[in-house]
């Protein structure tokens, strides 16, 4: 689950699908590749929708986009944009479908206002309340490893923000030095040269 998905959001979820999937070890005579078995990588994204459409779940699978053919893979990435459920907790909830329920109830759990709400997903849809007994009783490994999958998480993305930071700052000052060289008459191509800029990001000044 993510409060706040970043631009890097995407990337992220097909690292973490991509390690999911290799996790699983084959070797041994006795195994192969067809014992593989099918990955998910399910992203719950709480504040903000990171795809521009009203629809809230999404299914990725690796695709030939141009000739419309699938690879046939075993590793998906389901991502839930619980923002855009505001709509649909005005249904009433038998006219909801499962994943409706289940996004109901991962969006308005802590939501005290919405307590009925969530109360009468669980009531209606078995699942949740079987969900909820089993996250109660997993066993002390299974936590474990749960945090320390939570801790590798947090570190590589603070790690990604801080790189992504200091770009930031290094774009800043390359644009002010190809500002300045261009006042100067200097040509792009020089000023890529000297600040590692785009022609476009250089281009996008005279604007």
């Amino acid at each position: 689950m993510t409060l706040n998905p970043d631009k890097y959001e995407p990337v992220r979820l097909e690292y973490y699908s991509s390690k999911l999937y290799v996790s699983q070890d084959i070797r041994g005579q006795d195994k192969s590749y067809k014992d593989l078995k099918r990955s998910y990588q399910i992203a719950l994204l709480v504040n903000e929708p990171i795809y521009e459409d009203d629809v809230f779940v999404h299914n990725f699978i690796y695709f030939d986009e141009e000739n419309g053919v699938s690879l046939g893979g075993r590793s998906y990435i389901i991502v839930i944009e619980l923002a855009k459920l505001e709509q649909i907790a005005k249904k009433p909830v038998a006219e909801m479908t499962a994943l409706e329920r289940w996004a109901v109830f991962f969006r308005y759990t802590p939501d005290k206002e919405k307590r009925e709400l969530v109360n009468e997903v669980i009531k209606f849809e078995e699942g949740i309340a079987m969900a909820g007994q089993v996250l109660l009783n997993i066993s002390k490994d299974e936590r474990e490893r749960a945090r320390l999958t939570s801790e590798y998480k947090y570190a590589v993305d603070l790690q990604s923000k801080m790189v992504d930071a200091g770009r930031a700052g290094e774009t800043k000052r390359a644009l002010v030095i190809a500002r300045n060289m261009m006042v100067d008459g200097e040509p792009v191509d020089k000023i890529m040269r000297y600040t590692e800029l785009t022609r476009d990001e250089i281009e996008s000044l005279l604007i």
